[in-house]
């Protein structure tokens, strides 16, 4: 008998368990001082079953003699260790001392409390378990097969009633994009959520669980409700748990049902609204979050169930870590568990897809953390949820490769996995020849906008759209009531003093007056002449060759025209060029001279050689060419201020000449293209260049 052998906590519970999927019998234990169960497989079972006898060689033998197990000694100093680390053991005498001190040193310090809790905090607000076990019979009929037939009756009526109402459905769902509509939204959800968890209490409470919590934990500041459902581990049947666990989805799913039918028949209003916004958006949130296998919600314990594996997420990344160990360095060490083929390799795509998943989410959730919170602070959420959700599990696998550092050197798959990774490195680090890639605009570089005067109107349109014109030719002639009626006042001056000098040789009096009426004749024809200067201006005339563009097909002589109102293009046919905007981070890389091609969108358009003509040298403040935006379809991100496009990061506009030689009957074509550029800039590694982006965004996002 071993002295400072522990015996096991005389709390403890041991309850019957479920079968195993290799068909031996399982129990549970049950720690009721911290609410805590541990599967138990037969082995363990017989192990503890024998504890008392305080001697792991007698343990092992009275094993073998009494079943058909065979368990060895290093099986129980196994168990032996496993228990003491969750403290399933008795204290010894006289440790109260030693007890206090490790309680003690458990301890966190405020910033290790701040940052746990910031990370993942658990707020109960209600003890349902007494409310939930007087409501529970009278609600009994909610689990019967005669509800779920009219929920789904219910939900047949609905979709029909929609289909005949599919016009005024679609309607409610753009009237929801509203502030109104959104704040609706988040009323019905917190309802359904608490629904939802009302749900899982319930279908627990059923079975004869107890339901000692329920409230809303923070993952991240993301608020999820939940209800404590531990002792759902007291169940013997599988069914049962899977019950409990799916309780939440489908009490929402029969809600949605049910609500489809009320969209039918309620009349306008806010229960409409309400029961519009349950019956679409509430499900698909539940299907997409809770029922992810991905996150200890709903959908990841329903798994776990079914494959009746608990601590599913543990044991699948314990054995994608071995796979990648084995996998990079071939160290032959036994699998943490033994599976089938086909399972292992389906736990570790598990695995992995699980990392990934949580990757891009608490990216995502990092990012919204940043964005809603002070700069600074954010900065360190920001990194502090990098360090906890990224850098940490990358530490901690690294040093388990420490821990195998002698036997990974004498590998020789370790060799040609370091190999690998020198390649991958040398190739992230060395120069690529990677093009700045871009949209641009192709376009005449000699652009004659044609725009009217003062307020005049449309006389005559001399050319048509896209027929070519030469330097000086007319195209558009207007009038002008103010115009008219200076010319016609300037000629009857003209013409009365005209007349009045020619009778002059008969009348003494105007004979007289001879020299005023020369000088007052000069002056109207000085006007004359400069009303006819003004009505040239009427006339508006090409001013070099090309072709005339972008003329308002609806433009008829006759109508009025608003003063600088464009009526069309002159575009040159001898010169083309390509105006394309850059990033901050790629100008380094081009200068002038260096060459490019464009290809049109669509592939329609022109294929052109190009050369860069100039670069500018600040950043462009307004966009001028709308067809870049993204709004329009293009790559560059603009906000609408006051009908001007203003680029959100920093780009620099360049102009690129063509240099393929034009054919002959390229001005009968479009005369402007949006389409891809490529330019040929200086080589760069990939590593500089993701460096000088997060350098570019951390400066740009710090202010500094």
């Amino acid at each position: 008998m071993n002295s400072d052998w522990a015996l096991l906590r005389e709390e403890l519970d041991l309850l019957p368990g479920p079968v195993l999927p290799d068909g031996q019998p399982s129990w549970t234990l049950h720690d009721p001082v911290r609410n805590l169960f541990f599967q138990l497989d037969w082995a363990s079972f017989e192990i503890f079953k024998r504890w008392h006898m305080r001697a792991p060689e007698a343990i092992a033998q009275d094993i073998a003699n009494h079943t058909t197990l065979s368990v060895g000694k290093d099986d129980i100093n196994a168990l032996l260790q496993f228990a003491q680390r969750n403290e399933l053991l008795q204290p010894p005498p006289h440790s109260a001392g030693k007890l206090a001190q490790q309680w003690q040193s458990r301890r966190s310090t405020w910033m290790q409390w701040l940052l746990h809790n910031y990370l993942f905090l658990r707020i109960p607000l209600v003890k349902p378990d007494r409310w939930l076990g007087r409501w529970e019979p009278r609600l009994e009929f909610l689990f019967g097969s005669t509800f779920l037939r009219l929920s789904a009756l219910a939900l047949i009526a609905g979709l029909w009633g929609v289909s005949r109402s599919w016009g005024e459905f679609t309607a409610t769902l753009v009237d929801s994009l509203t502030w109104q509509g959104l704040l609706a939204y988040g009323m019905t959800l917190g309802l359904v959520k608490v629904l939802h968890e009302l749900g899982h209490g319930f279908t627990a409470k059923r079975f004869g669980c107890r339901v000692p919590t329920m409230g809303v934990a923070f993952l991240v500041m993301w608020p999820v409700a939940y209800t404590d459902t531990n002792e759902v581990w007291k169940l013997t049947r599988r069914d049962q748990r899977l019950k409990v666990a799916g309780a939440g989805i489908l009490t929402e799913l029969l809600i949605a049902a049910w609500a489809l039918l009320a969209w039918v028949w309620l009349p306008e209003g806010t229960p409409k609204s309400m029961a519009f916004l349950l019956a679409t958006t509430t499900w698909v949130s539940t299907l997409t979050i809770n029922a992810s296998p991905f996150m200890r919600f709903d959908g990841y314990f329903l798994l776990s169930d079914w494959l009746q594996m608990p601590n599913l997420h543990a044991r699948a990344f314990a054995l994608a870590r071995w796979d990648l160990r084995e996998r990079l360095f071939k160290l032959g060490e036994p699998a943490p568990e033994s599976f089938s083929t086909p399972k292992r390799q389906s736990l570790i795509l598990f695995a992995w897809a699980t990392w990934i998943y949580r990757l891009v989410l608490f990216l995502g959730i990092a990012a919204l953390v940043y964005h809603f919170f002070i700069k600074a602070l954010g900065i360190l959420l920001f990194l502090v949820e990098i360090v906890w959700f990224v850098a940490k599990p990358l530490w901690s696998e690294i040093s388990a490769w420490h821990l195998r550092w002698p036997r990974i050197m004498r590998s020789r798959r370790a060799r040609w996995s370091a190999i690998a990774l020198l390649l991958f490195v040398s190739l992230f680090c060395a120069p690529w020849p990677a093009p700045v890639r871009t949209e641009g605009m192709l376009q005449s570089s000699d652009v004659w906008p044609l725009h009217a005067l003062e307020a005049s109107q449309l006389q005559k349109q001399l050319v048509q759209d896209a027929y070519p014109v030469v330097t000086d030719a007319s195209v558009f002639v207007l009038d002008s009531p103010s115009l008219l009626a200076a010319q016609a006042q300037s000629h009857a001056q003209w013409t009365q003093y005209s007349q009045q000098m020619a009778a002059a040789g008969f009348d003494t009096e105007l004979r007289r007056d001879w020299q005023v009426l020369q000088e007052r004749q000069a002056q109207a024809a000085a006007q004359q002449s400069a009303v006819e200067t003004e009505a040239s201006r009427y006339h508006l005339n090409a001013a070099g060759i090309g072709s005339l563009r972008d003329v308002d097909p609806d433009l008829r002589p006759g109508e009025w025209l608003a003063r600088r109102e464009l009526l069309g293009k002159v575009v040159g046919n001898e010169r083309l060029e390509i105006l394309a905007y850059v990033q901050e981070e790629d100008l380094q890389r081009i200068s002038p001279g260096d060459s490019a091609i464009f290809i049109a969108d669509g592939g329609t358009g022109p294929a052109l050689d190009l050369k860069v003509r100039s670069i500018d040298q600040d950043a462009t403040r307004t966009l001028t060419e709308a067809a870049l935006a993204t709004m329009a379809g293009g790559n560059i991100p603009v906000r609408s201020m006051q009908g001007f496009l203003y680029p959100e990061r920093p780009v620099y506009r360049v102009v690129l000449d063509v240099t393929t030689p034009q054919p002959a009957d390229h001005a009968t074509l479009q005369h402007r293209w949006r389409g891809r550029v490529s330019i040929r800039g200086r080589w760069e590694a990939p590593a500089a260049q993701f460096a000088k982006t997060a350098a570019s965004v951390f400066w740009r996002e710090t202010g500094f």
